[in-house]
């Protein structure tokens, strides 16, 4: 007597994508548009544990100001030698600008080691800025 098992190979491929959907850890995709452009574009996008990509403006620290930044999911990046990017911390900006939270939260993210701050500015409201932020914390 055997004890197998058939299923439908359809079945088994929707459900190896949802394990690797499960499973994938938090990354930065570059951007493949960006790729040809002759102007340096300063973009690229994450990939969150859900799958969902995120597109962010991208910005050295160092030259960074928060202060007119509203509506926002912020995420300070620690760019390593080999060129690959590690989220240090993810926040919200919020409707209107908090310069003291934002100086004090920048300090913080450089003395943890972030180089780079990426701005995601196309989540619609508060809930939807929140879901972003929940999706990037995967290795923080």
């Amino acid at each position: 007597m055997q004890n197998t098992h058939i299923i439908d190979g359809r079945v088994a491929m929707r459900d190896g994508r949802g394990e690797r959907a499960r499973r994938a850890a938090v990354r930065e995709e570059r951007l493949r548009v960006t790729a040809g452009v002759s102007v340096p574009l300063r973009l690229s996008a994450w990939r969150g544990r859900s799958g969902q990509r995120y597109v962010v403006g991208v910005h050295a620290l160092a030259e960074a100001d928060l202060s007119d930044v509203t509506e926002a999911v912020l995420i300070a990046v620690c760019r390593e030698g080999d060129g690959t990017a590690r989220v240090v911390d993810v926040a919200a900006a919020g409707a209107l600008p908090r310069e003291r939270l934002a100086s004090s939260w920048m300090s913080a993210v450089r003395a943890c080691g972030a180089t780079e701050m990426h701005v995601h500015r196309l989540a619609r409201d508060e809930a939807e800025r929140s879901a972003v932020i929940a999706d990037l914390q995967d290795d923080i």
